[in-house]
């Protein structure tokens, strides 16, 4: 049975749900929001150490502004108001990207859920807020290239990521049936097994992801090389 370690979601077709119910966009997003309320506790039940969900990317903010600030705020008041039941099941809960880029009364509520997590030592949830993959990677050198450091190989690049304690992805989900990526953790993401629905994000269950898991624990992990039977 392959270890089951960290597990990545991109949350797709919030927009899509509400539309399809003849509802304002951000009704999906809340309905996702509540859809995540209900993973994150699953996953900590379970056991599973590391969760990272791609919330806000850094080519969100071409949405319409309107969309956007409802965005912002539904995930930033969520996360302040959630934060009993981050304490109760010993959450850790961190947010990762460019946060420096949001509006000062954002940051102020997703500092104040970090650094009240920060000591918990159940699951370690991270949100990816104004995040992208290739954005991560440049920062990287750019803090390297501060440093004065002229040569890095891959663990010492490592260091300079967002949160170096991250740990490669194991599975990566993604809802709403897209084939891509789309520029989410492309580091973190080299040999990660992908498992995609069809189901819109706020449709997603946590027995929906008992399958994906149970899919995922019986896959051959070969990391470019054979399985030992070969």
């Amino acid at each position: 049975m392959n270890p089951l370690t960290h597990i990545g979601i991109i949350m797709d077709g919030n927009g899509r749900w509400a539309q399809r119910r003849g509802l304002p966009r951000v009704e999906g997003h809340k309905a996702g929001v509540a859809a995540l309320e209900k993973i994150v506790e699953h996953c900590g039940k379970l056991g599973i150490p590391y969760l990272t969900v791609f919330a806000f990317s850094t080519e969100n903010w071409r949405r319409p502004a309107h969309e956007v600030h409802a965005i912002l705020n539904l995930l930033s008041k969520t996360a302040e108001e959630k934060l009993p039941k981050l304490m109760e099941n010993n959450i850790q809960t961190r947010f990762m990207g460019r946060l420096n880029q949001f509006p000062i009364w954002i940051r102020r509520r997703l500092y104040k859920v970090q650094e009240a997590t920060k000591n918990n030592t159940g699951l370690i949830f991270t949100i990816a807020l104004n995040y992208g993959g290739r954005s991560e990677i440049v920062d990287a050198v750019n803090k390297i290239l501060h440093n004065g450091i002229r040569k890095v190989d891959e663990e010492s690049f490592r260091r300079f990521l967002y949160y170096p304690d991250l740990p490669d992805i194991d599975l990566l989900i993604r809802t709403s049936g897209e084939f891509r990526i789309s520029n989410f953790m492309l580091w973190q993401l080299a040999y990660t097994e992908l498992w995609i629905t069809p189901t819109l994000w706020p449709d997603f269950t946590p027995e929906e992801l008992d399958r994906a898991i149970a899919d995922y624990t019986k896959r051959e992990r070969r990391y470019g090389g054979l399985i030992q039977s070969q």
